[in-house]
């Protein structure tokens, strides 16, 4: 069978995913092919079209910020009608697809975070994944979804606040990370940073965090204050950016000022009485 897939063939595979990903979530072993052959009776599609359609939805979901299954590596250039398809998987299926946000596990064993350069030109994907990924983020707000997950950022906070203490740690300043202050979770979100932590030679480092589940590249919401703070104080000012925070966390930092590395866009608006 060639051509476009329904919108029943996108459920069909769709909701096999899914049933994949709860299993891969929860530890259980799953058959891949055995689900093959399920959704080729299901669709009338080939092995090798499936396959790559499975490819297709670890994509969306990456776009998206929701976790997918590594041994299906995201390929793009995918039917927008699959993207609606995982959208309405999501709604159908939270239970499997809802995972509880805290730091992961290997925090403990690895307080350090793998600390790796942002993103830029060089580093670009190509146009075509970039302009599905970026069109995807935009029309389903992903920077929103983030910013309103609170127990994300708190998690995301939390975990750069043990990398900070590991950092000195393992520069021999232990006086320094014990007086690292966890600013935004004691006394509010008002200071423009969430971590005051330290430079090795003493300089306060303030620490903004940015978490998401999604790739290097889901855009993020910053506020007025934290901009201005930035400015302000940008010798000592830092965004720290996680990002894969639900399977492996890993981060970029981004110094002032931030317009040498994003682009900002003003997305709301005060509103006064005449």
């Amino acid at each position: 069978m060639a051509g476009d897939w329904s919108d029943e063939q996108n459920d069909a595979i769709v909701a096999d995913y899914f049933a994949m990903l709860a299993d891969d979530r929860a530890g259980r072993s799953y058959n891949k092919a055995a689900h093959n052959r399920v959704v080729q009776a299901k669709t009338g599609r080939p092995r090798g079209s499936i396959e790559y359609k499975h490819q297709n939805i670890s994509a969306v979901l990456k776009a998206l910020g929701e976790d997918w299954i590594p041994g299906y590596k995201p390929a793009f250039n995918f039917q927008t009608s699959l993207i609606d398809a995982v959208v309405r998987g999501l709604d159908r299926a939270p239970v499997h697809l809802t995972k509880e946000t805290r730091a992961p596990s290997s925090v403990m064993e690895t307080p350090t975070l793998w600390i790796g350069p942002p993103p830029t030109l060089s580093n670009m994907p190509p146009p075509d994944e970039l302009e599905q990924m970026s069109s995807i983020a935009r029309k389903f707000d992903v920077a929103g979804r983030d910013a309103r997950n609170r127990a994300l950022g708190l998690a995301g906070e939390e975990r750069v606040l043990e990398h900070e203490r590991a950092t000195l740690r393992a520069a021999g300043r232990t006086d320094l990370a014990e007086r690292i202050r966890w600013v935004s979770h004691v006394d509010g979100d008002g200071a423009g940073y969430d971590i005051l932590s330290f430079e090795p030679n003493g300089r306060d480092r303030l620490v903004e965090v940015k978490t998401t589940n999604g790739w290097e590249r889901t855009p993020f919401h910053i506020s007025r204050n934290e901009l201005t703070v930035a400015e302000d104080r940008r010798e000592h000012w830092t965004l720290v950016r996680l990002w894969n925070f639900s399977r492996e966390p890993r981060a970029f930092e981004l110094r002032p000022p931030l317009e040498a590395h994003v682009s900002l866009m003003a997305t709301s608006f005060q509103a006064s009485f005449l």
